[in-house]
C-alpha cells in the first residue's frame, strides 16, 4: 500500500492571515501522525507567505514519522537543510506571483543546478526527491543526477477540465510512475490531490507514496484533522 504524507503549509496559511500565534502547524502534524500520516511535508518558501524558520525548527523535533522539505534550489534553502537535517527534501520550482507550485522543475534548464544541490544534501545524509512533471525524459534526467527519488506532478490531472484533457494527463502519470520504478527510482505523486481525484489511482502500485495537503485541510477545518487523515488513508488503502 502506499504511504501518505501530509502537506500542512495551510494550516500555517490560516495563522498568517492574521498573523497570530493559531492554528499551530505542529499540532496539525501531531494529530496527523495519531491518525497514520507516514511522513509530514512544510513547504519553506522564500517569501515565507506560510510555513516559518520557527516552524520548521520545532517539526524537526516533534515529527516522528519522517519530515519531507519542499524547496527551492538557493543557497539560503539549501543552508537551511543542511542546519534543519529534515528525513528527505523536495527540490520544487518557485515563483513570487504564484499562489501554488505551478509545475515541476525543468531538469533540462537547471541539470547542473539541481545535480549540485542534490550532491550537498546527499552528502549529509539527507534523501533528495524531485517535483517534475510527468515527463519520461524529466525522470530520465532525474536519474542521471543520482535523485533518489521524484514526485510527480499530477496537478494537470486533478484540475483538467474535459475528459479528453483528464485521460491525456493521467496517461502521462501513469508512463512517468512506470519509468522511474523501472529506473529504481522512489515514487511519490502529489499536487491538487483530493478524495475523488485519488480513486483514480486504483492499481498504479508503483506509487510508493502521496503527498497530498489543501484538500485534507480543508476537510479538517470541517470535521477534524484526525478524521480527516483517516478518511483519506482509508481511500489510499483501497487502491
Amino acid at each position: 500500500m502506499a504511504g501518505l504524507a501530509v502537506n500542512i503549509d495551510h494550516v500555517a496559511t490560516l495563522r498568517e492571515a492574521r498573523k497570530i500565534s493559531y492554528p499551530d502547524p505542529a499540532a496539525a502534524a501531531v494529530l496527523a501522525e495519531l491518525a497514520g500520516a507516514d511522513g509530514i511535508v512544510v513547504h519553506l518558501r522564500e517569501d515565507r507567505r506560510h510555513i516559518q524558520d520557527r516552524d520548521l525548527k520545532i517539526l524537526r523535533q516533534i515529527v516522528q514519522t519522517k519530515l519531507l522539505l519542499e524547496m527551492s534550489t538557493t543557497n539560503e534553502m539549501l543552508g537551511i537543510a543542511l542546519d534543519i537535517q529534515p528525513d528527505i527534501v523536495t527540490l520544487v520550482p518557485e515563483k513570487p506571483e504564484e499562489l501554488t507550485t505551478e509545475g515541476g522543475l525543468d531538469l533540462f534548464l537547471y541539470k547542473d543546478t539541481i545535480a549540485e544541490t542534490i550532491a550537498s544534501l546527499q552528502n549529509s545524509g539527507i534523501a533528495v526527491s524531485i517535483f517534475i512533471d510527468p515527463d519520461p525524459e524529466q525522470v530520465k534526467l532525474a536519474h542521471q543526477i543520482n535523485a533518489n527519488m521524484v514526485e510527480i506532478h499530477t496537478g494537470r490531472f486533478c484540475e483538467a477540465t474535459t475528459n479528453k484533457k483528464r485521460d491525456l494527463a493521467f496517461t502521462n502519470i501513469v508512463d512517468a510512475v512506470k519509468f522511474a520504478h523501472k529506473l529504481k527510482l522512489g515514487v511519490n505523486a502529489g499536487h491538487g490531490l483530493c478524495y475523488q481525484t485519488i480513486k483514480a489511482f486504483k492499481g498504479l502500485n508503483e506509487i510508493d507514496e502521496f503527498s497530498i495537503g489543501h484538500s485534507i485541510i480543508s476537510r479538517a477545518v470541517l470535521v477534524g484533522m484526525e478524521r480527516a487523515v483517516r478518511e483519506m488513508l482509508a481511500l489510499i488503502k483501497a487502491l
